[in-house]
């Protein structure tokens, strides 16, 4: 398939000059758009649109209510292929809020084969949302309005959306540290305003975000270094990697410790499928850790500390998540600053897929009410 990248970039022109004026001069499509692009729960819809639009101002003679090869048409087409190739891109070169990853691999539709039509049922969440793209689609595909138009305004829905999240954490940004040589908040302050932040809604990211702060600020001092973290939603067979975080001795790549994080209870069975990993991945390593938000059983930690001999040396062990920060705190109590700077900037630099505008916003906000003095 030819570049037709240019194609999103002239629509980004037109709108870029317009951005307070709708493309939409129907209100009731107006209004369906704005809903689909601006979901708060679910970023499919986005892209979704965004691909189907970009494949029928490409190809014209396409029918953007089939996206999908297995139906056979000749006017169908691949709308995993516009979205990964193109509109991927698009959304990362102007950092729209979007999903990181294709649309057509969400669970509601990949594995397709029939034209999305106004009567079939997506199974997704939220309904009204999906139910209103396909009332795009076929909007478009009635000619009761150009894809152009719909494509144009979706962007514009995006860069709005994108400067009102910019300027919001800005203005929580200016509210952090604002006191002038005021104390740094202590260790156990520290270890409340995180643990108040792994309470919120959709934390999942959040404890691997947690070691890689730790290692961040006290590199210098251990020796040691964080390797590049795989995406939230990337498995390790995928990706080679042994856990969620790996570390290496300062000037080498070799892992000698690996970070598997958890958000239920740990189990033995855990256990095994890392020893499992550890066997067939070629690695030295000193230490394999699960760091858990549940609560930790003396049988699982039995467990793991007996398979010590078991592997040659190999340290297993299950820790609590708070209860590693707090340790790490008190051991580091001149880093507890450093480490906070570094979570802040590791959480507002996620994706939000992986970390939420929600979740960003959230940080920042409890951070400044725990650093308010009297």
């Amino acid at each position: 398939m030819e570049n037709c990248s240019h194609f999103l970039e002239k629509s980004f022109k037109r709108v870029s000059s317009r951005l307070g004026r709708s493309f939409i001069s129907d209100p009731k499509i107006a209004e369906c758009i704005a809903s689909v692009v601006n979901c708060p729960s679910n970023r499919a819809g986005a892209r979704l649109l965004l691909s189907c639009m970009l494949a029928k101002v490409h190809r014209p003679e396409v029918d953007p209510r089939k996206p999908y090869t297995k139906i056979g048409s000749k006017d169908c087409f691949s709308g995993r292929t516009y979205d990964e190739r193109f509109a991927g891109d698009f959304i990362t070169r102007h950092s729209l809020p979007c999903n990181s990853t294709t649309a057509f691999l969400t669970p509601t539709l990949r594995n397709m084969d029939q034209t999305l039509t106004t009567k079939v049922v997506l199974v997704g969440r939220p309904a009204a949302m999906y139910k209103r793209a396909l009332l795009i689609l076929d909007d478009v595909h009635a000619r009761r309005i150009r894809a152009r138009d719909v494509l144009d305004e979706s962007i514009r829905l995006l860069l709005i959306e994108r400067d009102v999240r910019k300027a919001r954490l800005k203005t929580l940004l200016s509210g952090v540290g604002r006191v002038a040589d005021a104390l740094p908040l202590s260790s156990e302050d520290t270890v409340n305003l995180i643990a108040q932040h792994l309470g919120c809604k959709g934390a999942s990211r959040l404890p691997v975000l947690i070691v890689a702060a730790a290692y961040e600020a006290a590199k210098e001092k251990l020796g040691e270094r964080v390797l590049n973290l795989t995406a939230h939603n990337a498995a390790d067979e995928q990706t080679g990697a042994l856990g969620d975080v790996e570390i290496t001795i300062m000037g080498d790549d070799k892992v000698v410790t690996s970070y598997e994080m958890k958000n239920k209870t740990v189990t033995n069975g855990d256990i095994d499928r890392a020893l499992q990993k550890i066997a067939s991945s070629g690695h030295t390593i000193q230490n394999y850790l699960f760091i858990t938000t549940e609560a930790v059983g003396e049988e699982v930690r039995e467990y793991a500390a007996s398979k010590y001999d078991e592997t040659g040396g190999v340290e297993i062990a299950v820790l609590d998540c708070i209860g590693f920060l707090r340790h790490f705190l008190h051991l580091f109590h001149r880093l507890r600053k450093e480490f906070l700077d570094h979570y802040q900037a590791l959480v507002l630099h996620e994706a939000d897929s992986a970390v939420s505008q929600a979740l960003k916003e959230a940080f920042l906000a409890l951070r400044q009410a725990a650093e308010m003095t009297d």
